[in-house]
């Protein structure tokens, strides 16, 4: 695992950056809450260890920062305090487990194990699958047969959409009101968009994925029909 500890606690850091790189896991460290605010939000962790009262911005509000952000790795709060309110109130920030001091760290590995794993479940379920071709809503990274796919922001919007829908069949209206509103170009716009899509997609691929429905829309599925 890749290891973000936010801890102001010398002694504490040395046992667990001994313990977790002896387990071969890799550790960023920093010591008050404005600094782990940022390691958070630059670098891309399995799982934070945050404690609860830190210099600078308390865990509770490193917590709160990072989910306002939109940002989803698990976060382990370590603390002292051990009420069912102190639990809730983390709880309430954003964390996903909590740790009451002192921990054997065994525990802490297993728990931070699990959370990884579930991290890790997560991101494949938001990931967009219809048969090989994979769209990551994150990252906007596009794939077909593991082959990166580059796309212009209104066809990758379309994508999206028939991959939400699939294997249903999405009516031409509702894929103008989905892109323009209540403003839609004349259809010779959207048959281009949907053009560089299909060959995008399909062109060097098969089978063919996108499929036109007369009279009704069209319907992105994979060879299963799913």
């Amino acid at each position: 695992m890749y290891l973000l500890l936010i801890e102001d606690n010398p002694d504490l850091i040395e046992n667990l950056c001994e313990f977790f790189e002896s387990m071969g896991h890799a550790v960023d460290i920093a010591y008050n809450g404005l600094t782990g605010l940022g390691f958070a939000l630059e670098n891309s962790y399995d799982v934070i260890v945050l404690d609860l009262m830190l210099p600078g911005m308390d865990g509770l509000e490193v917590c709160s920062r990072l989910r306002r952000e939109g940002h989803g790795t698990p976060v382990l709060m370590l603390t002292a305090r051990d009420t069912l309110n102190n639990k809730l109130e983390g709880f309430a920030s954003g964390a996903d487990d909590y740790l009451v001091k002192p921990f054997a760290l065994p525990e802490l590995e297993a728990r931070l194990n699990a959370l990884s794993r579930r991290g890790r479940s997560e991101i494949t379920r938001r990931r967009l699958i219809v048969g090989d071709l994979q769209f990551d809503p994150d990252t906007l990274r596009v794939e077909r047969d593991g082959r990166r796919i580059e796309l212009a922001p209104i066809p990758l919007k379309i994508l999206a959409l028939l991959m939400r829908r699939s294997p249903g069949v999405v009516r031409r209206v509702e894929i103008e009101r989905e892109i323009w509103g209540d403003d839609p170009p004349d259809s010779d716009t959207l048959r281009a968009h949907l053009h560089a899509l299909r060959t995008a997609i399909d062109r060097n691929f098969k089978p063919a994925l996108l499929h036109t429905i007369r009279g009704m829309g069209y319907q992105l599925t994979g060879p299963d029909g799913r």
